[in-house]
């Protein structure tokens, strides 16, 4: 195994991690596989953020979801409650001084599975019955945590905070695919349509040749849901860890 680390996280949240890599005595590589960018027309999300205290419960889907809010909000109100699906979206609430401290925060009990079905499970569904829960999200996602409070009852009104795209397969991109693929290496992949948009990428870049190199990497997954996906893709090579960054890195100490 080489010392390479891919980080194939959004740009913006790869640094905190490529540094405790580097600590490790790895060499970390940025290879952000979704690009997120901020919406044309944020109207709607402004005129959701500015009622937050009509609402009993407020979920954030990501990481990107609550620090696109948090350009907008400049107090969490009390007594509404947070809900979020992993330790990076709690990370993100702490970088804008909301903690555990000062908000009630819930998240999927089990970290290695911190997703939408998880935290459905988590909630109390029935005491959310008759009130007003808005999810903050990408301008495109699952609809199985809307489906499910609407389930129990909840009156749910969903926002897009941002968008996300796979980048293209520029020479640069393409370049710099092959030479990971050359060796192989540890990646972290954090999310599954980053996952799948990396597979779409090698399919532009060599079909068969450059999927099967990809087979033979290593992944470090922290959801059991990316772990599902990358299996899926044929990529059986990987460790689940848990969501957090600690878990990630100590997934990585363990492979030397």
């Amino acid at each position: 195994m080489s010392d390479t680390v891919v980080i194939t996280r959004p740009l913006a949240q790869c640094e905190d991690l490529a540094r405790a890599v580097q600590a490790l005595g790895r060499k970390p590589v940025l290879l952000p596989l979704l690009e997120i960018s901020a919406l044309d027309d944020t109207a709607a999300l402004k005129a959701e953020l500015a009622s937050l205290d009509a609402y009993a419960m407020v979920a954030f889907v990501s990481p990107n979801a609550v620090d696109a809010a948090f350009a907008h909000i400049d107090r969490w109100p009390g007594g509404v409650t947070i809900a979020v699906v992993g330790e990076g979206s709690r990370a993100a609430l702490a970088r804008h001084g909301v903690t555990d401290a000062n908000a009630t925060i819930v998240s999927p009990r089990d970290p290695s599975r911190s997703d939408s079905e998880h935290l459905l499970q988590t909630l109390d569904l029935a005491a959310l019955a008759g009130k007003r829960v808005l999810i903050v999200r990408g301008q495109s996602g699952r609809e199985l945590m809307a489906d499910g409070l609407r389930a129990a009852g909840a009156i749910v009104s969903t926002v897009a905070a941002y968008r996300r795209s796979v980048p293209p397969l520029t020479p640069q991109m393409a370049a710099t695919l092959t030479g990971l693929l050359a060796t192989p290496n540890d990646w972290i992949i954090t999310s599954s349509e980053a996952l799948r948009g990396l597979m779409a990428l090698l399919q532009e870049l060599e079909p068969e040749a450059a999927v099967a190199k990809m087979q033979q990497q290593h992944l470090i997954v922290p959801h059991a849901r990316i772990a599902e996906t990358a299996n899926t893709l044929g990529l059986t090579r990987l460790t689940l860890t848990g969501s957090g960054d600690e878990r990630l890195l100590a997934a990585l100490q363990s492979q030397r």
